[in-house]
């Protein structure tokens, strides 16, 4: 016979108040015991301890208890035991030295450990059941008994009122309980139905009581309402990822755990026969062209979920990336990386330039530092090996810093504050730091800005511009040179600047186009010779670049390098 929710739900509530009742009246029922327990282990006391103090008064002379046991109950039983266990006196007994030692008696035991001790038990004296009370009093122990006959029994029995009260509450509870679980299994029933017989056609029309499982039903409807809502919103989220796949710039191409295509695009298959010997437009060649060893071999193994690989083939590269999903199917994703490659290599190239420029300047300083630590020398010796160390670690921070600038500009420009900056002023600054090199190259600097053109752009980068311009002018232009500067034209977005030295110039014109390069040199020894750390007009250029302008170089007819560059200005 199957039982109904209702009914079990009444019996779980049934059992576990029945249990707690039962509880309730154990622990109350203990309580009331063991307080008039105590009640009368009180009362038991105050005859000991008057036992006591008549002998204390009497000088230990236990003669006279007679008299102060006419004034105790007729049925008290009051025995002296001394240190060693043995009765002196026992007001029940005539012959006390017939009695056995009462050193293991249960209450005179506890006594010699607490001070006190209580034990109903049958006595072997008289036969008589006693509630003995024995109290420690220095070397002697002092106990009292009671017959635990009816009246005692009765003293010590419970009041049963709170019982009767308990188990009338405990059939109401029962009635009560019974009336909420049969609403509740109602409810219940009601929300079973709806789930067994409704379809999204019948989703609104079903009644629901009033009560929480009435709204929860009608949450359920709600939720099944949403559902079917939202399984159409996922059909057009999937068409739009599915247009994603066919537009993206990647390969992509979706399997199953058994190797069968579940969908791709279009780029993937014109990837794959790049890749394959032939053209093939079945997709499961990417399972037997010996290109795809290597993703074959991972498939097979499924140790990870995730593999990457590259695949070089006709002069192209192509990244291949394997996801695998929970059901063990996967997704493969080909992109061809040949750009992304040049790119890399570009950088492996520079990488490879700087570290050729850093060993030209570290092998000078340690052999300079060598030279100084282990050959004698004067000190005029050691002062030039020193001095020409010196000059090579400045090449080194110099090379250090162009380098940093470089990169600074290339992948973080957001870096860049950008202030405005008055370009007269910053001409003035840049002559003042370079007055010397200027003076000693017999260098004539001057030139032709307006007071008040302002520049919104980086202090530092505009900086750099004029410096490493001027720069490369001290360096290789020659001596008794001019160098001039002006602004030959401006529109409401850019200012145009001509900077031009009357010095030696470049007579092989093949080299103008790559003067901006990085590292790029005319000769080896002309970089050597002078210094520098050859990214002056790489920077210069990337500086130009960050202030939205160009800048182009060429011979001038009357000698020198004329240089023209455009930046962006503030507009009005």
């Amino acid at each position: 016979m199957k039982i109904s929710y209702k009914q079990r739900l009444f019996l779980y509530f049934a059992v576990i108040f029945s249990v707690f009742t039962l509880c309730v009246i154990v622990l109350e029922q203990s309580r009331d015991k063991k307080i008039r327990t105590k009640a009368l282990e009180q009362k038991l006391d105050a005859f000991a301890e008057m036992v006591y103090q008549s002998l204390q008064n009497s000088n230990q002379q236990i003669d006279t208890l007679e008299t102060l046991l006419r004034m105790f109950p007729k049925n008290i039983r009051v025995t002296l035991i001394d240190e060693e266990g043995f009765v002196q006196y026992d007001n029940s007994i005539h012959d006390v030295t017939q009695l056995d030692n009462h050193s293991e008696r249960p209450e005179v035991k506890e006594s010699s450990k607490t001070g006190t001790g209580t034990h109903i038990r049958l006595s072997a004296s008289n036969n008589l059941e006693y509630i003995y009370y024995a109290r420690k009093f220095g070397n002697r122990t002092v106990r009292v008994a009671l017959p635990y006959d009816l009246h005692t029994k009765r003293l010590l029995k419970t009041d049963k009122t709170l019982l009767y009260y308990i188990a009338v509450l405990m059939v109401a509870m029962l009635f009560l309980m019974n009336y909420i679980t049969g609403r509740f299994g109602k409810s219940i029933g009601q929300l079973r139905d709806f789930v067994t017989t409704s379809h999204k056609s019948e989703l609104h029309g079903f009644a629901f009581p009033n009560d929480e499982l009435g709204e929860i039903g009608l949450r359920i409807t709600e939720n099944y309402r949403q559902l079917y809502v939202s399984k159409k919103k996922i059909d057009i989220e999937r068409e739009k990822l599915l247009q994603h796949v066919h537009s993206s710039e990647e390969g992509i191409c979706f399997f199953t755990s058994d190797r069968k295509v579940e969908f791709f695009n279009s780029l993937f298959v014109q990837y794959l026969n790049t890749i394959a010997d032939g053209p093939d437009s079945n997709l499961s060649a990417v399972f037997t062209d010996v290109a795809f060893d290597e993703m074959n071999r991972f498939l097979s193994a499924e140790s990870e979920n995730f593999f990457e690989t590259q695949i070089h083939r006709q002069g192209k590269t192509f990244s291949l990336r394997v996801n695998l999903f929970e059901d063990r199917g996967f997704e493969l994703i080909l992109n061809d990386i040949t750009n992304q490659e040049k790119t890399r290599l570009l950088k492996q190239e520079i990488t490879g330039n700087i570290a050729h420029e850093l060993r030209t300047p570290v092998t000078s300083i340690r052999g300079y530092l060598e030279t100084v630590l282990e050959q004698p020398l004067d000190d005029e010796k050691k002062k030039h090996f020193l001095t020409q160390a010196y000059r090579q670690t400045m090449i080194l921070s110099e090379l250090i810093q162009d380098t940093s600038l470089i990169t600074k500009m290339e992948e973080a420009p957001h870096t860049f504050r950008k202030d405005e900056v008055n370009i007269n002023q910053l001409l003035q600054t840049l002559k003042e730091d370079l007055t010397l090199p200027l003076q000693e190259k017999k260098i004539d600097m001057q030139w032709k800005i307006n007071d008040d053109l302002v520049i919104n752009g980086n202090q530092n980068l505009l900086y750099a511009i004029f410096r490493n311009l001027t720069d490369n002018v001290i360096r290789y232009a020659g001596e008794n040179i001019k160098i001039r500067i002006s602004k030959y034209n401006e529109d409401n977005d850019f200012c145009y600047f001509l900077f031009y030295d009357t010095g030696v110039g470049i007579s092989d014109e093949s080299h103008l186009n790559r003067l901006f390069e990085r590292f790029y040199r005319i000769t080896e020894g002309r970089t050597r010779d002078t210094g520098g750390s050859g990214l002056g007009l790489s920077i210069v250029k990337n500086a130009v670049a960050f202030h939205k302008g160009t800048i182009t170089v060429k011979n001038r007819k009357e000698g020198g390098l004329e240089f023209l560059f455009k930046i962006a200005r503030i507009k009005p």
